[in-house]
């Protein structure tokens, strides 16, 4: 597993080595002079401060495939109406498909790039911690000799930072690899399902979308899962890190700007009104319920007074009512 990454992108991947060698090296200066150069606690810290440092310029593109997602639920129900009325042509599906698409601004394939982004940047570093440790003399970007060797014999906890589930006999290895595995495969697969259980309305639970999102939802855990026992423990900080982040992400986006129809609307309507209670003011939603109210109360009124008010007659049945009036 390790060989199969090589020296993968060659030239392409050159300048990823040194932007990430960059940003470790220099999270190591600040970590290293405060724990020791060769400590593993300042390499795992500038791992982890990398990751922040990626996630952070990734935030435009999470804002992109928040965006997308949403539209991608609420346009569900139109693309089942699609489906059947162009079930039987398949060329039409899909151009029509693609029309929704463009006149809703819709991207299908934004929710894939944050993650898709970062597999050069997992893969440079996934190379650079197995250079550090198999061959240090080989510089990458700004990692020296000395910078590898440190890097590559760095201990955290009883372990390498180079150290996999699989290249190691040491059970205190193996334990810290197969949790922190577990921590990267439960964070993929909590922030999947954020989504699909506080950010997806009713509507969009059904129908392939909804389908590829819950087969997502375990399948990628189960990727991770099986290859993450080939992962170097710098890489599974690295990921898990990152999945955190993501999760930390959804939950402020969720709460303060859900999707229309969703259970965590809901819950930020409720929260909203709780809050407008409290300082005596009334939000945009109580104002529209009251309209409404005030609507249906006037109508009301309306239909009472029609039924009340007494009918006109005609010249004939008058006569007709006082000629009644006098035999009696």
């Amino acid at each position: 597993m390790l060989d199969f990454f090589g020296d993968i992108g060659g030239a392409i991947m050159a300048p990823l080595y040194y932007v990430i060698s960059a940003v470790l090296v220099g999270f190591h200066t600040l970590f290293g002079g405060i724990f020791g150069e060769a400590s593993g606690v300042a390499w795992v810290l500038s791992i982890i401060g990398l990751t922040l440092v990626i996630r952070i310029a990734l935030i435009p593109l999470f804002v992109k495939q928040i965006k997308s997602s949403r539209n991608m639920q609420l346009i569900q129900p139109k693309v089942r109406e699609l489906q059947k009325k162009y079930g039987h042509d398949r060329e039409k599906l899909a151009q029509e498909t693609m029309k929704l698409y463009k006149d809703s601004g819709t991207n299908p394939f934004a929710s894939c790039l944050p993650i898709l982004l970062q597999m050069p940047i997992f893969l440079a570093l996934f190379r650079l911690i197995d250079q550090a440790a198999k061959n240090p003399e080989v510089e990458r970007g700004l990692m020296t000799t000395q910078l590898n060797e440190q890097f590559g014999d760095a201990v955290f906890l009883g372990a390498k930072i180079s150290d996999t589930f699989l290249n190691t006999d040491d059970l205190g290895v193996r334990v810290l690899a197969a949790v922190l595995v577990l921590a990267m495969t439960a964070t993929t697969f909590l922030t999947q399902r954020q989504l699909m259980s506080k950010n997806m309305p009713a509507d969009a639970l059904s129908g392939p979308y909804a389908q590829q999102q819950k087969m997502l939802l375990y399948v990628l855990p189960v990727v991770f899962a099986v290859g993450g026992i080939a992962f170097p423990v710098g890489v599974l900080f690295y990921w898990t890190t990152s999945n955190l982040w993501t999760m930390g992400q959804q939950f402020y986006v969720i709460r303060n700007n859900p999707a229309p129809g969703t259970p965590a609307a809901q819950a930020k309507e409720d929260r909203d009104r709780a809050k407008a209670e409290r300082k005596g003011i009334k939000t945009p939603a109580m104002l529209e319920e009251e309209r409404l109210a005030a609507e249906a109360e006037a109508r009301r009124q309306e239909q009472t007074q029609a039924r009340q008010q007494p009918q006109r007659q005609t010249r004939s049945q008058r006569n007709n009512a006082q000629r009644n009036k006098k035999k009696r």
